[in-house]
């Protein structure tokens, strides 16, 4: 009996598998929450230390009313601009001929321009003296009598214009990636039953497009309340103040008022996580829009030369003009309103890559958001997994969800902020270092590769998972061989889309940056400062056609539809 007793006692702990799958989920979202949310509460708790001395230093100021109503009007403004030309090129790319149909590629485009080479180019060509476009307005009748302007870009009417036009590139993608993934059938159905075009598209599609209008406007509102670039490149100098850029000049200043700036942006985390939960709930189990059929939305096409003329137009605004500026100041000795072509020298190319400082950015710039990206895709994958199979572990799910979609409803400069305050001081001291690039990128594209991945699932549904299954392979061998490589152009446009706003990014990168730690964008502002316009020009060229590479060779490697999959 005793003998017994003790082979009883002696048997093995075992942790069951379901145990085991939330004990690694467990940890995941630790990370996760190491990376997203301990920064945030760092720089939230330094706010109210001191009787709330951080919030009464920033909003004591006698300009902070202006200040917020600048950044409400950018926010409301320039999302009212993206939602109607982001939904105008997307119902023009379903209406194009046949042989223009590579146009609906168009409207993404700009997002490869970089945002910081975007507004430099307009600020050539519309600033109130020596802008080139202003040049050749003053020589027309009506602004013969005028010695700058008609247009001052500096204003905020045109940082508002010109960050509408910077958003609509995200509208799009979410609406016509809404648009064709909505099954014919439906649309065949309702017009059997006798419903107009117009009752179709408000009856059918416009329900059916209700996630992509949700997320499309949210992140559009989310990205307009923290602007960055445009405010401070164009408003700095004018006094046009916004609260990300009262942020930087808070942590800019010496000595650094951490505090102040940490309550400059408490109302941007508070509505950005607002309109997160808001997303939550009004979309709900979004299953319930996948629509299964045996066509994709066929429109009509070959009729509406409308369509191509619409997106060449706004490829020509939001991409060639402002290309066209930056090109000009490149080849010149220095930036005048007069052109004269025995001027035109390629030297500023020359002194880039003669200067190591710009060269180290290049480098710092490739290596941190590779990396970023290389640790973002599995992060991408297992936080989706959880997202849409994870039904034993809902609580853990629903963490994840909000941990995840926090860095999209909070400005980057915001997390740049946090980095600086928590990685300053111990117990981990990564100030200079490019391991605070790479973990700040890392938390900015969680958010990216988990929608998208999130989203290649829910279009998959649970047939091929639950056909593995069947067959006997495990979880681990269902992902790798069959789930992957269904999702394989999602997760190469995931990568595409990851690489292209690493390589632009310029708000974090500005504060965790050191001098020895230069990324393109940080080096673009400190030659915007001094001055040194030609070399802003060439580099900002030099940013669009690194980004440029890398989306030809993730498209080398995934197909010619890796960008119309973003």
């Amino acid at each position: 009996m005793a003998t017994v007793a003790v082979s009883r006692s002696a048997r093995p702990f075992v942790v069951s598998t379901v145990w085991r799958t939330r004990l690694g989920y467990g940890a995941l979202l630790a990370v996760l929450a190491y990376l997203v949310v301990l920064p945030l509460f760092r720089l939230q708790s330094l706010a109210f230390e001191d009787g709330g001395r951080g919030y009464q230093a920033q909003y004591g100021r006698y300009d902070i009313g202006q200040t917020i109503r600048t950044t409400v009007a950018l926010a409301v403004s320039s999302l009212a601009i993206a939602m109607v030309l982001g939904t105008i090129l997307a119902f023009a790319a379903t209406r194009l001929p046949r042989r223009l149909s590579f146009l609906r590629i168009v409207p993404i485009l700009p997002i490869v321009m970089p945002a910081v080479a975007n507004v430099v180019g307009w600020a050539f060509l519309l600033s109130p003296g020596p802008g080139y476009l202003n040049a050749l307005l003053r020589k027309l009748p009506w602004w013969s009598n005028v010695d700058s302007g008609p247009i001052d870009v500096y204003s905020t009417p045109w940082i508002i214009i010109l960050t509408g036009f910077g958003l609509t590139s995200f509208v799009y993608l979410f609406v016509s990636a809404g648009m064709q993934n909505i099954s014919s059938e439906h649309l065949e159905a309702a017009q059997i039953s006798g419903s107009s075009t117009f009752g179709v598209f408000f009856r059918v599609v416009l329900p059916l497009l209700r996630p992509s209008l949700v997320y499309g406007g949210g992140i559009a509102l989310l990205l307009g309340l923290g602007q960055f670039t445009g405010p401070l490149l164009l408003g700095q100098n004018t006094g046009v103040k916004v609260l990300t850029t009262e942020m930087y000049r808070r942590v800019s200043e010496s000595p650094a008022d951490f505090a102040a700036a940490a309550a400059a942006g408490s109302p941007l985390v508070i509505f950005g996580v607002v309109v997160v939960l808001a997303q939550k709930m009004l979309l709900g189990n979004q299953s319930r829009f996948v629509t299964h059929g045996g066509k994709a939305f066929a429109p009509n096409t070959g009729r509406s030369a409308w369509a191509a003329v619409c997106i060449s137009t706004y490829a020509m605004l939001a991409l060639v003009v402002p290309l066209i500026g930056l090109a000009i100041v490149a080849v010149s000795p220095y930036w005048s309103e007069t052109l004269s072509w025995n001027l035109l020298t390629l030297d500023n190319f020359r002194a880039l890559f003669r200067t190591a400082s710009i060269v180290d950015s290049v480098y710092t710039s490739l290596l941190t958001s590779v990396v970023a990206v290389a640790v973002c895709v599995p992060i991408g994958y297992l936080t989706a997994t959880l997202l849409v199979r994870g039904r034993k572990h809902r609580v853990l799910g629903t963490i994840g969800d909000v941990i995840t979609a926090l860095p999209l409803g909070i400005p980057a400069v915001i997390f740049g902020v946090g980095f600086l305050l928590t990685y300053t001081q111990p117990p981990l001291i990564l100030y200079g270092t490019k391991a605070v690039i790479i973990l700040v990128y890392i938390v900015l594209m969680v958010p990216f590769s988990t929608r998208m991945q999130m989203t290649a699932m829910l279009s998959l549904g649970e047939t091929y998972a639950e056909a593995s299954a069947t067959s006997g392979a495990s979880p681990f061998v269902t992902n790798i061989r069959v789930i992957l490589p269904l999702m394989r152009p999602t997760v190469l446009s995931s990568v595409a889309l990851m690489f292209i706003l690493l390589t632009h990014e310029f708000a974090a990168s500005l504060l965790v940056r050191a001098a020895t730690t230069q990324v393109m964008g940080t080096l673009l502002f400190d030659l915007w400062e001094n001055g040194s316009y030609p070399l802003v020009a060439a580099m900002a060229l030099l940013m669009t056609a690194v980004t440029s590479i890398g989306v030809v060779v993730a498209m080398l490697v995934g197909g010619r539809n890796v960008l119309s999959n973003l």
